[in-house]
């Protein structure tokens, strides 16, 4: 029998419970994956505390992870037993030895890529990529501000974001981030505790503003950001760590210079097969490169997925963190 991190209530993270699990066998279109490493992420957070409702309960949550094909269902003629894969989105059940899971939701694992590294960066790095390529097409001389500069994601978008010529200011909580940040491409780190990024922007772009914002945290973040824009710029909500954006009148947009919002989500921008695979084969690419370094920052044992939940909500983490199944 294998084991999975179960939940059947939301809340904290003493919901999450180490208990013996089988998925069964692959039906039609399905593979069963034995897990190597299984990444973390605020939305197993959401999920877990409710802010994103699951279907049911008892539930898995996890959202990104990579393993070995163990069998295939009929009609499966893409993957085979053996095969190395990796895969982020939709459905969500990653915390388990073993899952069974869509093929089509799967991607193959290049030889060159270690299963703790895909597992700690295809959710970030496919996000990374929708941001820079599809919320707003960044290009050599565009400025951007990201917030939590050092956190998974943003390690991601400023080296991508450096790697195509753009201009990277971040915010962070500490100056050991500011240091993890810069490293990664941040130009200009600013200690959101210590200054005002808004004012800080505007001093480092002369009064200009930012091209775009990419914004993760949300409630505490969300009206600054919009004044760190340039008229017409863009403001990408991707997360909400602080909270949910309370409702505001879209007539600020216009007043701030006639701005743009979105809030995407990874599972619209790569649901059709075609768009999961661009978005593995890019980051793939600039992983073999070089041009994008993934920094695994934390490990946990499966079984410490509440442990790894607690230092995630506490900001403790930086880069990537994985649980080593």
């Amino acid at each position: 029998m294998t084991h999975a991190i179960r939940m059947h209530a939301t809340g904290g993270p003493d919901m999450l419970q180490w208990e013996a699990y089988d998925p069964g066998e692959p039906s039609s279109g399905e593979v069963l994956l034995r897990h190597v490493a299984v990444g973390v992420n605020f939305i197993d957070v959401y999920h877990r505390s409710g802010l994103y409702p699951l279907p049911t309960l008892p539930a898995i949550i996890g959202m990104e992870g990579a393993g070995v094909v163990e069998a295939v269902g009929d009609g499966v003629t893409e993957f085979r037993p053996g095969d190395r894969v990796a895969y982020a989105g939709n459905p969500p059940g990653a915390y388990a030895e073993v899952r069974l899971i869509p093929a089509r939701r799967l991607v193959p694992l290049p030889d060159a890529i270690p299963f703790d590294q895909a597992a700690g960066m295809m959710l970030r790095g496919m996000t990374a990529r929708y941001l820079l390529f599809g919320c707003f097409p960044l290009k050599a001389g565009d400025t951007i501000l990201i917030h939590a500069a050092a956190g998974g994601v943003g390690s991601v978008v400023c080296q991508w974001a450096r790697h195509l010529g753009a201009t990277v200011i971040g915010t962070v909580g500490s100056v050991a981030k500011a240091e993890v940040a810069r490293a990664n491409g941040c130009q200009h780190p600013i200690l959101y505790r210590d200054e005002d990024f808004v004012a800080k922007v505007m001093q480092l772009t002369e009064g200009r503003g930012v091209d775009v914002v990419y914004d993760s945290v949300g409630k505490s973040t969300f009206m600054k950001s919009l004044s760190c824009l340039r008229p017409m710029g863009m403001l990408v909500s991707f997360g909400q760590s602080s909270g949910s954006v309370p409702p505001f009148d879209p007539g600020i947009l216009a007043a701030k210079g006639s701005l743009f919002l979105t809030r995407p989500s990874l599972m619209h921008y790569t649901e059709a097969r075609e768009d999961l695979l661009a978005h593995a084969r890019d980051l793939f690419e600039v992983v073999q490169k070089g041009a994008v370094h993934i920094s695994i920052g934390q490990r946990f044992a499966l079984h410490e997925a509440a442990a790894a939940h607690r230092a995630l909500e506490a900001r403790n983490t930086t880069g990537s963190t994985i649980l080593m199944v």
